[in-house]
């Protein structure tokens, strides 16, 4: 019964952060697209577009089943293909260049073998950083973390760190966060344990990034701030297309083309060689993009 529990909190989840978000934004409302997967499984993904806070806000649910091709199981170090897997994603637009970026997943992977773990994790890319609201964020996670194991916080933020990094720019996609994979059921952690810790991980998405978006929503911003916004995403999408496991096992999974690239903003920009202004806040930004930051 474990798969049927943990796809049912992943659909709850699903719903308690929509309405979180709709309330925050205070006018978009997400529509619903359910969908099936010819080879297994299927979803519900539920997008919101132009929100008064939001101009994008993507939130996929999906629980799909079948046989994992040969590269897939190669790049993953397993033999057995059958599979079942169920998660919540999340990526967030917003119209501000003020207001955060954000992106969560939370996922249960299961093996026809017997073999299964969580996965996951939860990442800011603030447009402009502001030391307050990173330590805000990274407090928030570390608390999580420490409520079920004092090496979690570390060990995830590291790999967040490595995981979210853009190698041919040499900057990170943002202030990192935690990133977290495999955590299967060992000697010190029950799979119950295991999913817990998820839990808390999923159900600390609002708490975590909604008093973010109420401090900085009515900020005014420049033009010059929105072609900041614009370029910021523009590396938000390269990351995305080029590095992303989560994007790259949906494609080779002939998932659905539309959930998988939800992740992806309206709008974004790519200039030629543009090189922030000595002393400006884009150029502190930009200061910033680099791993090994201990923002709490």
């Amino acid at each position: 019964m474990s798969k049927e529990r943990f796809t049912t909190f992943f659909k709850d989840l699903q719903t308690t952060i929509c309405s979180g978000l709709e309330m925050a934004d205070g006018k978009g409302k997400f529509s619903s697209d359910q969908w099936e997967r010819e080879e297994g499984g299927g979803g519900l993904t539920r997008v919101m577009t132009g929100g008064q806070v939001f101009e994008k806000a993507g939130v996929n649910f999906s629980a799909v089943h079948g046989q994992l091709n040969e590269s897939i199981r190669k790049s993953l170090g397993i033999e057995a293909s059958g599979f079942y897997a169920t998660g919540v994603s999340i990526v967030i637009h917003p119209v501000s260049p003020h207001v955060p970026i954000i992106h969560m997943n939370v996922r249960y992977f299961e093996l026809e073998n017997g073999e299964r773990w969580f996965g996951g994790g939860i990442d800011l890319t603030p447009h402009y950083i502001v030391e307050e609201d990173a330590r805000f964020f990274h407090g928030i996670l570390k608390d999580v973390c420490d409520k079920h194991s004092p090496s979690y916080y570390l060990k995830f933020r590291e790999w967040a760190d490595n995981y979210f990094f853009i190698p041919h720019r040499n900057e990170t996609r943002g202030i990192g966060g935690i990133f977290f994979d495999r955590l299967k059921e060992t000697d010190e952690f029950t799979i119950d344990q295991r999913f817990d810790f998820v839990k808390d991980v999923g159900n600390t998405f609002l708490k975590a990034y909604v008093p973010l978006v109420e401090k900085n929503k009515h900020k005014a911003f420049s033009k010059q701030e929105k072609n900041w916004q614009l370029l910021r995403r523009g590396r938000y999408v390269e990351f995305n297309l080029v590095y992303d496991k989560g994007t790259r096992f949906g494609l080779e999974t002939n998932g659905r083309i539309e959930s998988i690239l939800m992740s992806l903003p309206e709008l974004a920009s790519w200039q030629y060689n543009v090189k922030p202004e000595p002393g400006s806040l884009e150029e502190h930004t930009a200061k910033l993009l680099k791993k090994g930051i201990f923002w709490v």
